[in-house]
């Protein structure tokens, strides 16, 4: 930091100065577009290749999405990043058997039709070839040392952004990924045999696409269509 760091009691509580790094108009202008053609390459890709993504990586990506702001900075989410060939099995197996009961029953028919330009369906073979599972779950609560549970606040808001977050640095780093949620998850607490204080949130396979992978030709909305300037 190149100004001095000061900091001060509020409310009892340490607080230290904050500088932001200084850009010109300019410059702001050119990061804000490089940003935006970063994003703007960034698609929901359902091929991936095998090839392998080192656990640096994924830490420095996992890290990326833990700096995300929370309600009450309760934090309240937990990344179990899965590269165990036997762990992603059982996650594919599990999660097939739940999406094949939607398509075939769950699911209504505007939703089938709705999902008909993705060309999803039951198989979930990246779940096995992406090299990288990351499962994000929310804790609906923070357990305490003597049993109590404490309570976490704005849990889907906070989460849901460090998942955005995650898919951000994700791009940054020259991967893919997919959002995937086959609904209901509760089989992955059991997999990953996790706390009960946790409910899975997203899973995003990471990795590298497949030489052959093909996405939807599919337009996003204009900034008119997502955007209101009151000046």
């Amino acid at each position: 930091m190149s100004q001095e760091q000061r900091s001060k009691l509020i409310n009892g509580y340490r607080h230290i100065s904050y500088h932001q790094e200084y850009y010109t108009s300019e410059e702001m202008e050119l990061r804000s577009k490089q940003y935006l053609d970063l994003l703007t390459k960034r698609r929901s890709v359902r091929h991936f290749s095998s090839e392998p993504v080192s656990k640096s990586i994924i830490r420095n990506i996992i890290l990326s999405a833990g700096t995300a702001p929370s309600g009450a900075h309760k934090q309240p989410w937990k990344f179990c990043a899965v590269s165990s060939e036997a762990i992603k099995k059982k996650i594919r197996k599990a999660a097939e058997k739940e999406e094949k009961e939607n398509y075939s029953g769950r699911m209504s028919e505007s939703w089938l039709r709705d999902l008909a330009p993705l060309g999803t369906d039951d198989n979930k073979e990246f779940l096995e070839i992406a090299p990288w599972l990351i499962i994000v779950f929310k804790e609906i609560y923070e357990p305490g040392e003597g049993g109590e549970k404490h309570k976490n606040y704005y849990v889907n808001e906070s989460v849901g952004i460090a998942c955005g977050m995650l898919i951000s640095a994700i791009q940054n780093a020259g991967l893919v990924t997919l959002t995937h949620t086959p609904s209901p998850m509760n089989f992955l607490t059991t997999v990953l045999n996790r706390p009960e204080n946790e409910r899975a949130f997203l899973l995003l396979p990471v990795g590298h696409p497949a030489q052959d992978a093909y996405v939807p030709d599919l337009q996003r909305k204009s900034l008119y269509d997502i955007a209101e300037f009151y000046e």
